[in-house]
């Protein structure tokens, strides 16, 4: 659950919604000036493998589902944890992934994708140099969540079972000279580091980490953020996006990577007035409680 303070409400965004979000984004992704997914090298059957990422980015937080049909609650508020505190248990963590990673056994790309997103997260928290190129897009400002003390091995030793199941799905891929031809470098290291933007994106709007200057922006204030190594038409033509929020849930991308101007997000959010009793029982609450739809849009630098 992404939990944010906004003009004294609590704002709340299943990680199911966020994610499909990041798969919105993935669909409209391309160009004239940006390939889109599939694109970027010389993949054989390129739109199947845009079809496969697109879900694959849609589908990157599936593992949560479980815990937002039922998820763990605060004691001091009575609603769901949010993701900060969701992710102080490593172990329930692994096996969020775990389950994600079972969901689609007929789709051996897409779990090539979600395993590689996951090994990212934990490689950026374990491994003493990380890849820059993959850098996720909130952490360019600040380091990544600090794992307690003690407990690196524990991610090290999951980040090989991930990679253990990967040789499975790399090997169903190879047997098929098309589906081979999407593990090469130029093919698959554009659409992991794609998976990261458009989470990072998703994340930026659902739980409103641009940090707000006035109460009526909503989380989205006046300070620019950027992504870098956003791959532009191959994964050797890598650029910077500068994103700049314009007020009224507008945010400007400069250079531009998607296909319609401006692209209209909606966040799907239960929005909370502050104080407020106890949500208690929990569900008869929470499916009583209508989500709000919140607009955003991307617009390109004019």
């Amino acid at each position: 659950m992404l939990k944010t303070l906004q003009d004294g409400s609590l704002w709340m965004v299943t990680q199911i919604d966020h994610s499909a979000i990041a798969g919105f984004l993935a669909a409209h992704w391309g160009n004239a000036e940006f390939a889109r997914p599939g694109y970027f090298g010389t993949a054989k059957d390129p739109e199947r493998l845009r079809d496969e990422t697109v879900f694959a980015i849609a589908q990157h937080d599936n593992g949560w589902w479980e815990w937002e049909a039922e998820p763990e609650l605060s004691d001091d508020d009575g609603f769901p944890f949010g993701l900060g505190e969701a992710l102080k248990n490593p172990h329930a963590g692994f096996e969020r992934w775990r389950r994600g990673l079972k969901r689609f056994p007929q789709r051996p790309m897409v779990n090539v994708l979600i395993s590689s997103h996951c090994n990212l997260f934990y490689a950026s928290r374990t491994l003493e140099h990380p890849d820059p190129a993959f850098t996720h897009p909130l952490s360019w400002k600040r380091a990544p969540e600090q794992l307690p003390v003690g407990s690196i091995e524990a991610p090290r030793a999951f980040m090989h079972e991930v990679e253990a199941m990967q040789k499975q799905w790399t090997t169903q891929l190879q047997a098929d000279s098309t589906t081979a031809s999407w593990l090469e470098r130029d093919n698959l290291a554009p659409l992991q580091r794609l998976i990261q933007l458009c989470d990072g994106l998703s994340l930026a709007l659902c739980s409103a980490l641009v940090p707000a200057k006035t109460e009526t922006t909503r989380g989205l204030g006046e300070d620019a953020f950027e992504l870098h190594n956003v791959p532009r038409t191959s994964w050797s033509d890598r650029v910077t996006i500068t994103a700049t929020p314009q007020g009224n849930r507008c945010i400007e991308l400069d250079p531009y990577p998607f296909d319609i101007d401006p692209l209209p997000v909606v966040m799907p959010v239960r929005i909370v007035a502050l104080p407020c009793e106890k949500p208690v029982p929990f569900h008869s609450w929470w499916h009583a409680h209508e989500r709000e739809f919140v607009s955003f849009q991307f617009v390109k630098r004019k």
